[in-house]
């Protein structure tokens, strides 16, 4: 990947941790205070930020992702550029992300402002977290080199993005921006432009079940976050949840939620109408070879010694394994 600028718009969190991102990977960085401020205060934000990059890199070098000794480089690669310095950057960078916090008007302010001072082949993203691309796009000059790109937090950790394009979009833009993201370690995912995209719309119905748990005195906090850690999250740490329904069958699905529904007299456990068409369909899964995923022509027995030798894996690093008892 060809080592380019890339301009954040904002120095806060969200800036920071993708400076590291792309820090890392050997790009330079230029995050862009949007405010007009004095300079005193400009050199107390850039102190501010460039000690929040540095204090991170330390502790991924303290736990064993990279030598101390290249800390210093990395951290040279990022810099704090004023409001008044922003149009030269902006020039340059042929990548822009926007991480300014979730206020429309304000969001719609920035891009519209930074997107006429760039360059126009720039890629423009912001990281919004909650709005839609559409509700923003209009306000960026030459809306088809922009889309939203999703990072979760901490940015320079977790390897998924989501890439969400919108109405106007340019697809060539989605390609360049993945392409981008990957090139950098990251492991981009392209989805329409919904409310939640997808991470953060199934983990909110997770965190809710859970925290309603705890109000309805199921278990306690400390036994639903282990039953969590080393059943939920240690199964689809290797198998995705629509690679889990066909792993085990639709059925079981179909048949568990509408249990659920009718004991709980809640319809927020009510399967959704796809369960029912892949069932009467014949798609149940692996059983089936088909389900969500196509299953034609894999090896199956490979297949799941593949995702057991994984899941043993887990099972070491969390110090769970045992040998048999002889």
């Amino acid at each position: 990947m060809t080592r380019a600028l890339v301009a954040c718009l904002g120095a806060g969190r969200m800036g920071r941790g993708i400076a590291v991102a792309f820090a890392y990977a050997g790009h330079a960085v230029r995050l862009i205070d949007v405010k007009a401020r004095p300079d005193a205060e400009v050199a107390a934000l850039a102190e501010a930020a460039i000690g929040e990059v540095r204090t991170t890199l330390a502790t991924l070098a303290a736990v064993g992702l990279f030598d101390p000794a290249d800390i210093d480089a990395i951290a040279a690669r990022v810099e704090v550029v004023s409001a008044a310095e922003r149009a030269a950057v902006l020039a340059e960078a042929p990548l822009v992300f926007e991480g300014v916090p979730e206020i429309l008007a304000v969001k719609r302010e920035v891009l519209a402002d930074a997107s006429r001072m760039a360059s126009p082949e720039a890629i423009i993203a912001s990281t919004t977290s909650t709005i839609m691309v559409d509700d923003m796009a209009d306000a960026v000059h030459r809306p088809e080199r922009f889309l939203n790109a999703h990072w979760l937090n901490p940015a320079y950790l977790v390897p998924l993005v989501e890439v969400s394009p919108g109405r106007a979009t340019d697809p060539a833009v989605t390609a360049r921006l993945t392409a981008l993201l990957e090139g950098i370690g990251k492991v981009p995912v392209v989805c329409r432009s919904s409310p939640g995209f997808i991470v953060p719309r199934i983990q909110a119905l997770a965190m809710n079940e859970a925290a309603r748990m705890v109000e309805e005195g199921v278990a306690s906090a400390e036994d639903i976050d282990k039953a969590v850690r080393v059943g939920f999250g240690f199964r689809f740490a290797v198998l995705g949840l629509l690679e889990f329904i066909d792993w085990g069958g639709g059925d079981i699905l179909h048949h568990a939620s509408r249990y659920l529904e009718g004991t709980l007299g809640d319809d927020r456990y009510r399967a959704p109408d796809i369960i029912g068409r892949n069932m009467a369909e014949g798609r149940i899964g692996l059983r089936t070879g088909q389900g969500f995923l196509d299953y034609a022509g894999l090896d199956v027995d490979a297949y799941r010694r593949e995702r057991l030798a994984s899941f043993v894996g887990l099972l070491r690093h969390l110090g769970l394994s045992r040998p048999p008892v002889p």
